[in-house]
């Protein structure tokens, strides 16, 4: 995959921004008053992420985010949003997670869009898609296309995720009923599955492999991993029923994994987990200089549409 490398990252510092603004713990978006010292003082933040040990910390300010409209006069949009400005950051943020900071794309009231929409910018939607460069865009308000598949959310009122409920596994020629649900989170890189999805999914799918399986070294985090064999190694189109019955077909199942040079394994791109179900955002780009060939999948970057009504899922 071509990854861009040549980002020019920058500091955000509150002092050094005319429009920044700091936010008190009487503010209603401060969700640690319990925390503060007096009802002016500065709202603190913190966060705790699913990897080990990694978090971060600091307070909230306010600061314009500049946003282009997408109709013909193409007018800039000054908003004000409201986001953590961080102090201490443990874990993966001292190494490789977000170099360049974390975008609020959350359900609840301080996330960008729920910001957008309460301010009156846009309904309270948007999508997104990851080019094959790494690069993406965003468009807030977009609530997609009358024929694309659609899902409810699974709502936990106390901590509100996009969490949808799949109803089905399909791997190939093996269909199966599932009942679990999933967190769709473009926060992470793969997808992860508990028992008793993982052993379903991934054993239906290495069931139908003919290429010699490879046992990956304690580096290599997937379980089903396969020798790519010299003729086209075939990979089966993966599909994911979900609630209300449409199908999020999944366009990469796979990662190609360099062992050693000039060899080269593949492996089916699912991580098993203890307890949660994630959807990542894993979508890797096919490459015509290795024997690879998936089957009904698209070429083109997928692309999902998050609102806050339903999930909407569709490979474009």
């Amino acid at each position: 995959m071509n990854q861009r490398t040549d980002f020019e990252f920058s500091m955000y510092s509150p002092n050094m921004s005319l429009t920044s603004q700091k936010v008190p713990c009487n503010n209603n978006l401060c969700e640690l008053q319990s925390e503060c010292s007096g009802a002016t003082s500065l709202c603190p933040y913190k966060v705790a992420y699913v990897s080990a040990d990694t978090s971060s910390s600091g307070t909230l300010v306010e600061d314009i985010l500049y946003l282009m409209t997408e109709d013909a006069l193409s007018e800039v949009v000054e908003a004000r949003i409201v986001f953590g400005c961080g102090q201490v950051q443990t874990g993966s943020f001292l190494d490789v997670a977000a170099p360049n900071g974390l975008f609020g794309l959350g359900m609840e009231k301080i996330s960008v869009p729920s910001i957008l929409a309460n301010s009156g910018f846009t309904s309270d939607s948007f999508s997104i898609c990851f080019g094959r460069d790494g690069i993406g865009r965003i468009s807030f308000g977009d609530r997609g296309s009358s024929d694309q598949n659609e899902t409810p959310f699974s709502v936990n009122k106390v901590h509100p995720t996009y969490n949808i409920s799949i109803v089905g596994i399909s791997v190939g020629s093996t269909a199966t009923k599932a009942d679990f649900s999933a967190l769709v989170d473009t926060g992470t890189s793969f997808t992860y599955f508990a028992d008793p999805a993982y052993t379903q999914i991934s054993g239906a799918f290495h069931a139908q492999v003919q290429d010699k399986r490879y046992v990956p070294d304690s580096r290599i985090p997937f379980e089903y991993c396969y020798y790519m064999s010299s003729n086209n190694t075939i990979i089966h189109s993966v599909n994911l029923t979900t609630s209300g019955g449409d199908q999020f077909p999944v366009s990469d199942p796979t990662i190609v994994i360099s062992i050693q040079q000039n060899e080269f394994v593949y492996c089916f791109a699912v991580v098993k987990s203890n307890k949660l179900n994630i959807i990542g955002r894993y979508d890797a780009e096919q490459s015509s200089s290795l024997p690879v060939t998936p089957l009904n999948s698209s070429s083109s970057p997928r692309m999902m549409l998050l609102d806050k009504v339903a999930t909407l899922l569709e490979a474009t």
